[in-house]
């Protein structure tokens, strides 16, 4: 097996938490239609497109729509949430991925990010990592999501490696899908029964290290 020269990160729930601004613009949508939007309705979002979620959030409020106004109660709750992550700061970044970063840079590792949201760009500008990231591939840059791989090997190519020669770091189901979709290997972070495919699972990426990547994937 060749060695790693490059990670590819997900970035909502690996690299930082925007789920509560989700919430937030999804509850503030719900209040406007006329009903409440729980935090336990909000678990049925999780993984679902923008469009399903809205679609879930109407079943809950009882309200049926023409696809026209859908359109519209979408792209409200989005400019909501890039209201509420303009104001997201470096505090936000979840623990140990800064260092994470920084360490695998030091050490030669090419590092890009992978992910749906097409806000990417803007997060990492508030929160300081734009920089950390030799490429940055997200909904902006591909149209088919995961599963599907394109996001990692659209991030292999604009890094000039090979995708058996990435590791991708996952929260998701449908991104370690992705990334074996892909011939990369992985890391997920969180639940191990839900990333049961993962080639490692981690339950946060505080105390990983160069070290420790080197040391699982010595294959």
């Amino acid at each position: 097996m060749n060695s790693i020269k490059a990670c590819i990160f997900d970035l909502d729930g690996v690299v930082v938490d925007t789920a509560k601004y989700h919430y937030l613009a999804w509850r503030r949508l719900a209040n406007e239609l006329g009903f409440e939007f729980t935090e336990q309705h909000n678990e049925r979002l999780k993984g679902v497109s923008r469009m399903r979620s809205l679609e879930i959030l109407l079943e809950v409020g009882g309200i049926a729509l023409p696809d026209n106004e859908m359109e519209k109660l979408a792209s409200k709750k989005n400019a909501w949430y890039v209201e509420y992550i303009q104001k997201m700061t470096p505090s936000e970044i979840l623990p140990g991925a800064k260092e994470l970063l920084e360490e695998l840079r030091c050490n030669g590792i090419k590092l890009s990010l992978g992910s749906a949201s097409k806000n990417s760009p803007l997060i990492l500008e508030r929160i300081g990592l734009k920089n950390h990231f030799d490429a940055i591939v997200d909904g902006n840059s591909v149209t088919i999501a995961k599963p599907a791989p394109d996001i990692f090997l659209t991030a292999a190519k604009k890094l000039g490696v090979e995708p058996e020669d990435c590791v991708v770091f996952e929260d998701a189901e449908a991104g370690i899908e992705a990334a074996i979709n892909a011939k990369m290997r992985t890391v997920g972070i969180g639940n191990p029964q839900i990333l049961n495919r993962a080639d490692v699972v981690m339950p946060n990426l505080k105390d990983f290290t160069y070290s420790k990547l080197i040391e699982i994937f010595k294959k």
